[in-house]
């Protein structure tokens, strides 16, 4: 019998990312699959997990992008649409990302909201750890954010390691199933209403407001800044190296997967947060969204410091 994939990954909305580059001499045209749990489950495989990414295709957009996720070796778990999956052109000539055109991938029908979440459900209990990524910021969304709560509370209740990268409604539904960690930015925190602004105060607040709402562990990240972590009772930084940005984009996701990574090979959290943060920091010195070396990784992860959080006036909680 086959052994089943240590991480699964939830993946609503898979896009088609078109990239212009400057060559030499003429123009280059990068075309990617993309999308917060694609990047995820990339992350994931470059780190040496098995992983298995559930996700729909549909339209031309969506065979493009199964073929490019396919290329990159992932085990899947696939729901065939009627509608299209989203997709983007970004101008990068100039050295910065300019948005050229966009189109959202369309609403999933309730038959294929069904299927999808057997696929997830099914893929999830197979897995050790399970990591839920968000859908994008479309209008309409392509999915209700109620099936996080459903997701996370069956898969919870089943005594599955969940780990959320989620934000707005998605995030709260997520809670109300209950999750072992919620990773999220403090700039999504601010967006949503979770946290009246970037202060460390306030911040903490909204940490400790999410455990009491069903996070066992919570995670915010920072920008450049150390993110922040509410484990087993107590606040931690992490600390990472200091490195040059190159592109900061993929680097959230990045961390998500190091974490998820670390649980999976049953590393303690500390340790586990330590690789994230490396995966995150590598992440910015590439242009590539989400991607990095394992070995660098792995060796960075033994130079960011996790500390107990510095306060003025004194160390922190």
């Amino acid at each position: 019998m086959d052994r089943a994939p240590d991480v699964f990954v939830f993946a609503p909305d898979p896009i088609l990312t078109v990239t212009v580059e400057a060559g030499t001499g003429h123009d280059e045209i990068h075309l990617h699959a993309g999308g917060q749990g694609f990047w995820v489950a990339q992350m994931l495989s470059s780190l040496g997990a098995p992983v298995t990414l559930c996700s729909p295709f549909g339209g031309e957009t969506g065979r493009v992008v199964r073929i490019l996720v396919e290329a990159k070796r992932l085990a899947l778990r696939t729901v065939e649409t009627a509608g299209s999956n989203g997709a983007y052109v970004h101008d990068r000539r100039q050295g910065e990302r300019v948005l050229v055109a966009e189109t959202p991938p369309d609403p999933l029908s309730r038959h294929e909201l069904d299927e999808l979440y057997g696929a997830a459900l099914m893929g999830g209990l197979d897995a050790a750890v399970c990591v839920l990524g968000g859908p994008g910021p479309w209008d309409p969304p392509v999915l209700p954010a109620d099936i996080y709560r459903r997701l996370a509370g069956d898969l919870r209740a089943n005594g599955k390691v969940v780990v959320a990268d989620l934000s707005g409604k998605p995030l709260a539904c997520a809670l109300k199933g209950g999750v072992t960690v919620i990773k999220v930015s403090h700039e999504d925190l601010i967006s949503g209403g979770e946290a009246r602004d970037d202060n460390i105060d306030a911040l903490l607040e909204t940490m400790a407001r999410l455990q009491t709402n069903g996070a066992e562990h919570v995670l915010v990240t920072r920008a450049e800044a150390p993110a922040l972590a509410l484990i087993n009772g107590a606040v931690v930084e992490l600390v990472p190296p200091r490195l040059e940005v190159v592109d900061h984009r993929g680097a959230g996701d990045s961390m998500t997967a190091g974490l998820a990574a670390g649980i999976a090979r049953g590393d303690d959290l500390g340790t586990a947060l330590r690789l994230g943060a490396a995966a995150g920091a590598l992440n910015v010195t590439r242009r590539g969204l989400a991607t990095g070396d394992r070995r660098e990784i792995e060796r960075l992860a033994s130079h960011v410091e996790l500390r107990p959080l510095q306060r003025e006036g004194g160390p922190g909680e």
